[in-house]
């Protein structure tokens, strides 16, 4: 079940400037990861960090071939800026990848193939032996369609994977020879193939891996049940979409006296069928997570697990990890257990369908009549966390999410609002409740083993419905996986006031801590990032002033920009958009490898057992933490990459159509614009606005005439035709249209 969790996802890059405080004036090398910018420049993330958590600037000439991912040792200086660090990569320790993507050509000075990552800018030279022999069949794979042979004269314009045999030094190019050829840019399925090369993302299960889950037994033997509560008699029932095939969460909710609920999560035991140090686990590991792609996945576990053993499947009997709450009126979780089980789901149901009998629909209500109780006391208690979540701070941006309509050749048909209703909400609400209250579980069965006289109860109230001060969050000697969201950068949030300031709005933070130093000769503020102090409250209560008010869309969307990513992290800091001081993943084991790390941590803590050694210490865990947060961001990349794409072959077709669009951002190059009702983005590039001769205010980002004083703002409708489509960069150019 793909659900996101507030403040868990932050769509944007995030690059921290440098404090000049502390940075050495004089060059020093370090060590790290680079990351590249289609514009040619680069940063190197240095590891281990620098006390000010500052990245190293790299420009264009001194990239020295790196490509992204690469570890690089940089050569350190002062840069031409007071607030960064810049730097040379002066020797390349480690290549991440081997293979690029890209379409071949041929010319009179021989074959070459074009990287399809604007990133990497230069050719790749085909070498002699790398390059397919007039007449010989070279393996051109089409989903959906049978493998085709083609000849060497048919390659040119074809996409193909690249096996990198020499790379690029910054003066001689990099050579290479072709591994397959995927097809041509247009065919179907080959947009996916791309994206999965170009993020790297392991897509085919080793055979040991496969051997392993085809070996499993279907039938659970009656050993395996001595130690499980059994839940089989009981009506619990799955809620998911109707293309949903991996079933990782099944709930029960009964009402309970004095206003009280009872609420079981069971979510699937994965750690029961993948072992540590297996080749399922190898390939797990390798994944990190599962990547959804319109019309495919590319999942963590084979399929055998993923949509069989492990998927929580009607009528039939499946093992759990399962977490039982009791819940007050006023929404604390009162008391809870925490136990494996085994179930038996009653019925696999989808949002729309709870949704429609909560309405009252009556055919529904008759179909399900034995489930209607239930399904009535989900929403009351839904109603009830998310009141208590609210009065704690929580942070709720119901920011509308796109659904996209595909054709049968894999062609955007429409995009329309993804409806988010009842259902959606309950089951939101219930997977945050476990994932908390197993949260809370570890940290405190921890912090009790280490003597903490002051350490929390396992099954003491938590804070549901009551706003407590925030503290410094206990550590344990129990080592977990917790899902981190820190307290926002002042400057993000000075950036975002500025903004909030032009539409009336404010945080309401008060005055802002800001030094003014000497750098250079210039003067320049200085965040005081230590005397700073912001609550999630302050979003919370800006984000119910402008709901259902005509600046809603962008003021929510900037507010969001201005927090920092979520992240997994063997320490506990909190989880700053849910207002909670302890927060984990638990719920879905079959799509996210951290989920498997805590049922495993979980499991040895119940059976009075040592955890795997790798999840025994915090300095084994935190390596693996932030692995699991890269490869979350590569496939939130890759899977918005791919509906960039499908995007801009839709708006292909609509070259010179004219939409309503609403301003989101604005820099020196133009501005960018979201179609309303299409949640399509676009560049409306300065050298569009051609009716006047504008000029960029920064202080206010927007574009004003000098003649006729018309200004282009954040949050501005206007009405843009389709300019210019570049499916290269996959970018969309815009023109404004003139009011009548």
């Amino acid at each position: 079940s793909g659900r996101a969790l507030p403040g868990s996802k932050a769509r944007h890059s995030e690059r921290k400037p440098a404090s000049p405080l502390g940075v050495a004036s004089h060059p020093r090398d370090l060590e790290g990861t680079i990351s590249l910018h289609r514009d040619g420049y680069a940063f190197v993330t240095p590891d281990p960090a620098l006390p000010s958590g500052a990245d190293v600037f790299i420009p264009p000439p001194f990239v020295a071939g790196a490509m992204p991912g690469d570890r690089v040792r940089v050569r350190v200086r002062p840069g031409s800026r007071a607030d960064r660090l810049e730097g040379q990569v002066v020797n390349i320790l480690q290549r991440a990848h081997t293979s690029v993507v890209g379409i071949f050509h041929r010319d009179v000075r021989g074959d070459y193939v074009q990287p399809l990552d604007a990133r990497l800018r230069e050719r790749i030279r085909i070498s002699s032996e790398g390059q397919a022999k007039p007449g010989k069949p070279s393996r051109h794979r089409v989903i959906g369609d049978q493998s085709r042979a083609h000849t060497s004269g048919d390659l040119d314009g074809m996409v193909v994977d690249v096996e990198l045999t020499r790379f690029a030094t910054g003066v001689a190019p990099a050579q290479g020879r072709i591994l397959e050829v995927l097809g041509r840019r247009d065919d179907f399925g080959v947009d996916v193939e791309i994206i999965i090369r170009k993020h790297y993302l392991p897509h085919r299960f080793s055979e040991s891996a496969l051997a392993e889950a085809a070996a499993i037994p279907a039938a659970i033997a009656e050993a395996v049940l001595l130690d499980r509560r059994d839940f089989r008699s009981l009506p619990i029932v799955t809620i998911d979409g109707e293309s949903a095939r991996d079933f990782d969460d099944a709930v029960l909710v009964r009402p309970l006296a004095g206003g009280h609920f009872e609420l079981q999560v069971h979510i699937a035991d994965v750690a029961h069928y993948v072992q540590p140090g297996s080749a399922i686990d190898e390939d797990a590991r390798q994944r990190g997570t599962s990547v959804y792609f319109p019309d495919r996945a590319v999942p963590m576990l084979p399929l055998e697990l993923s949509t069989n053993l492990c998927s929580l499947r009607p009528h039939e009997d499946r093992l759990t990890m399962s977490c039982l709450m009791e819940i007050d009126a006023e929404g604390k979780i009162v008391s809870h257990e925490l136990m494996p089980g085994v179930i038996r789901s009653a019925a696999r149901m989808t949002y729309t369908q709870v949704n429609a009998i909560l309405e009252g629909d009556t055919a529904l209500r008759h179909e399900f009549a034995p489930l209607v109780a239930g399904f009535e006391a989900m929403a009351a208690l839904q109603k009830v966390l998310y009141a208590a979540r609210m009065r704690r701070g929580s942070i709720d941006f119901d920011l509308p999410e796109p659904e996209i309509a595909f054709d049968e050749f894999g062609l955007m048909r429409s995009i329309v609002k993804s409806e988010r209703n009842i259902a959606h909400r309950l089951i939101e609400e219930f997977m945050l409740a476990a994932a908390e209250t197993v949260a809370r579980h570890l940290r405190a069965a921890g912090a009790g083993r280490a003597g903490d006289p002051g350490a929390p109860n396992p099954a003491e109230p938590q804070a549901g419905g009551v706003a407590q001060p925030r503290q410094a969050p206990r550590q344990s000697i129990v080592e977990s996986v917790y899902r981190i969201h820190e307290q926002p950068e002042l400057k993000k949030v000075l950036d975002f006031e500025q903004t909030a300031a032009a539409f009336g709005y404010s945080l309401g933070l008060g005055p802002l801590p800001v030094k003014q130093m000497r750098v250079g000769g210039r003067s320049v503020s200085i965040p005081q990032e230590g005397k700073f102090r912001i609550s999630p409250r302050h979003y919370q209560r800006l984000a119910e002033k402008v709901a259902g008010k005509p600046e809603e869309r962008i003021l929510s969307f900037l507010m969001l920009r201005s927090l920092k990513q979520a992240r997994y992290s063997a320490n506990n800091a909190g989880h700053f958009a849910l207002a909670t001081d302890c927060y984990t993943h638990f719920t879905s084991p079959i799509r996210r490898y951290p989920d498997l790390m805590v049922h495993r941590i979980l499991k040895s803590l119940l059976a009075s057992e040592q955890p795997p050694p790798d999840l025994r210490s915090r300095e084994s865990l935190e390596p693996k933490c932030r692995r699991c947060s890269e490869q979350e961001r590569e496939a939130d990349d890759a899977e918005r990459e791919l509906m960039d794409w499908k995007k801009v072959r839709f708006m292909e077709q609509r070259l010179g159509d004219e939409f309503p669009a609403l301003i989101l951002h604005a820099n020196r190059d133009g501005f960018f614009v979201e179609l309303e009702d299409q949640f399509i983005e676009g560049l409306v590039p300065a050298s569009a606005l051609d009716d006047d001769r504008y000029y960029f205010r920064s202080a206010t980002q927007e574009w004003i005439g000098e003649r006729s004083r018309r200004r282009y703002r954040l949050g501005a409708r206007l009405t843009v035709r389709v300019d210019r489509i570049d499916p290269v960069r996959m970018q969309i150019h815009f023109a404004p249209v003139p009011a009548p």
